[in-house]
């Protein structure tokens, strides 16, 4: 049975130690990182789909465990939250916050036997985001694979654009596809996990991210990750590196457009690379802007 999957998350390193310490016993818990700042614990919690997270109250860097629990407050699958802190004074403050426990640190065996026991029946209640589908049995060669795609996975979705999405979708391309521009090098990631294993996908492999409620699939040619990103988030990320919100549902690669596709009706779709490909229809008046834009 999968565990809960845990952060802690404390400036003092003496504290996440016996903390990690207590927690070592209790079967259904997975301590799975461990953070100093709230912008640390954001960075891993939107790479792993945590169940639990333990918070120090007095954090550095700005933002303190009170509004990281805020920050927090619309996700549709919150973790619990177990507060450390020194004194009572804002325990009430925690629990309007959906607080699952506050501890009052250092605390007696008992004291946490109790806090276990709240998070064991949490875990009873909390969906976990289901992992995507394996493409196939056989592992890729690399993390990255870029080889040939079976046929038999193939699979492409149709994404409707309206005439101003259109407009704005070749401006995009254009600026994407512009050579005189100065290039970011591919030096950023973005950090996913897959079966209890955390991979750094450098932007410029990544083909287009697909929403899941709250969540993600990042697809690359050749894999696909479930993320805890929100697509909102990972627009606003990606999008000065040429990445560009077609629809709801889909940012995609404009680098990653390989082919154009003649289709009946005098219309044209563009096609994206990979297993899943997404074709995005461009119409007939808007193709002269097309082939200006590819330089044909």
């Amino acid at each position: 049975m999968a565990k809960l999957k845990t952060l802690l998350l404390h400036p003092d390193p003496l504290v996440r130690r016996d903390l990690r310490r207590a927690l070592s016993d209790a079967g259904f818990l997975q301590v799975l990182g461990e953070a100093v700042t709230a912008f640390e614990a954001m960075e891993l919690i939107e790479a792993i789909p945590y169940g639990a997270l333990f918070i120090g109250l007095d954090l550095p860097g700005g933002v303190n465990g009170l509004e990281l629990a805020q920050m927090l407050s619309g996700r549709k699958n919150k973790p619990a939250l177990v507060f450390l802190a020194a004194s009572e004074s804002h325990a009430y403050a925690a629990f309007e916050q959906g607080a699952t426990d506050y501890l009052l640190w250092p605390a007696p065996e008992e004291r946490i036997q109790k806090t276990l026991a709240k998070l064991s029946e949490f875990k009873a209640r909390f969906r976990e985001v289901p992992m995507p589908e394996k493409w196939s049995e056989a592992a890729p060669q690399t993390a990255f694979d870029d080889g040939p795609w079976p046929g038999e996975d193939d699979k492409t979705v149709s994404v409707p654009l309206e005439d101003d999405e259109q407009e704005h979708f070749l401006s995009a391309l254009k600026q994407a596809w512009d050579t005189n521009q100065a290039r970011t090098p591919e030096i950023e990631k973005l950090a996913v996990s897959q079966d209890g294993r955390m991979f750094l996908v450098p932007y410029g492999q990544i083909v287009f991210v697909e929403a899941y409620e709250d969540y993600s699939y990042v697809h690359t040619a050749s894999q696909k990750y479930l993320t805890s990103y929100r697509v909102k988030y990972l627009e606003e990320r990606l999008a000065p590196h040429r990445f560009f919100r077609v629809h709801r549902k889909y940012l995609v690669n404009l680098d990653m457009v390989t082919e154009i596709a003649s289709l009946p009706g005098s219309n044209f779709m563009l096609r994206t690379a990979g297993r899943t490909r997404i074709e995005l229809p461009i119409s007939r008046r808007r193709i002269a802007s097309l082939k200006q834009v590819l330089g044909f």
